[in-house]
């Protein structure tokens, strides 16, 4: 068994409020939970109105799937218009890890 978890760090556009972080957030955590079928949060920068660092992870019995997906999921971030990623970070643990 595989587990990848991919943290991104991610600028909003114009925000001015939590709220409005909110509205932006949330619909991203979704379309990636949705489309990628993978676990998503948004896992700090709470605090922040115009920061979001976005955790997701995903398990299988291939690392390679796994990374496949955790690209994957990270290029839609990337692409989408309303933010800008600042930053991605990947860890993976296998079989031979404790």
């Amino acid at each position: 068994m595989f587990v990848g978890a991919l943290e991104l760090d991610i600028l909003l556009g114009d925000v001015g409020s939590l709220k409005q972080k909110r509205s932006v957030v949330r619909p991203l955590v979704a379309d990636l939970r949705r489309k990628f079928e993978v676990a998503v949060a948004e896992a700090g920068h709470l605090d922040l109105y115009r920061r979001a660092l976005v955790g997701v992870s995903c398990v299988a019995a291939d690392a390679g799937h796994v990374r496949d997906v955790l690209d994957r999921c990270e290029r839609f971030v990337a692409e989408r218009p309303e933010v800008e990623l600042l930053s991605a970070r990947r860890r993976m643990l296998g079989p031979e890890d404790d």
